[in-house]
């Protein structure tokens, strides 16, 4: 398993790479934030800012999706996954916005998880990008390269990823790690044909030295005290 220092060195080594990882869902406000988030659930941000593109022209507020059919949500939003879905909880989480909040979304967590369809990686995203709350949102890429670094066990759940994660990163430093570990997934570390063979993390990664073939005893830091 990965070592606290070992985390150290991956952490320097992936901002190095992505210096300037952000938030790629297009969004000018909270809400539309939490609808991207939302919407990109087993969605790729690509498509769902294709999809947004229209849709915040045509939606600016809450009100504005509880005023038309479930059916012509679903229709502005068909080429989603799992839209009919979405589109039920989209107007749910309007009315309760409203009704409860305002029609302000929450800048508390918490709160935000009691929303429908908003787990805890959509509300993770929501206070970090739009209110600068520290937070670490743990998506497929993000528990991806935690695992095949050997930073966390196979077995473990994201709430698990999520929290050795924050343990042994500073807590000034969370969001920014969750945008680069994102960035790290989907440009480098990708789930089919990873780029092991240039990675710069090669000599520290379980998984790396296995698909490359590499016994656990070579490329490993000259210095002991960086030793598994």
């Amino acid at each position: 398993m990965l070592t606290k220092t070992q985390w150290q060195i991956c952490r320097k080594e992936i901002g190095e790479m992505f210096p300037e990882a952000h938030c790629e869902l297009v969004h000018d406000n909270p809400f539309e934030l939490l609808v991207a988030t939302l919407l990109s659930a087993q969605c790729t941000d690509v498509l769902v800012n294709k999809v947004t593109k229209d849709l915040f022209q045509k939606y600016k507020r809450p009100e504005d999706y509880l005023a038309v059919e479930l059916e012509e949500l679903q229709n502005d939003i068909r080429s989603i996954g799992l839209f009919r879905n979405k589109a039920k909880n989209i107007q749910a989480m309007s009315r309760i916005i409203i009704e409860q909040f305002g029609g302000e979304v929450p800048a508390d967590r918490d709160l935000l998880t009691t929303l429908p369809g908003v787990g805890r990686k959509t509300a993770n995203v929501v206070v970090s990008v739009a209110f600068g709350v520290p937070a670490l949102a743990v998506d497929t890429h993000v528990e991806r390269v935690a695992k095949r670094l050997g930073m966390n066990r196979w077995k473990d759940t994201p709430l698990q990823v999520e929290e050795k994660i924050m343990r042994w990163t500073p807590m000034e430093d969370w969001s920014q790690t969750h945008h680069q570990l994102i960035f790290f997934g989907r440009y480098h570390c990708k789930a089919q044909n990873p780029r092991c063979e240039i990675c710069p993390l090669l000599s520290l990664c379980r998984e790396g030295r296995k698909r490359m073939g590499i016994r656990k005893d070579e490329l490993l830091p000259a210095d002991p005290s960086l030793r598994e």
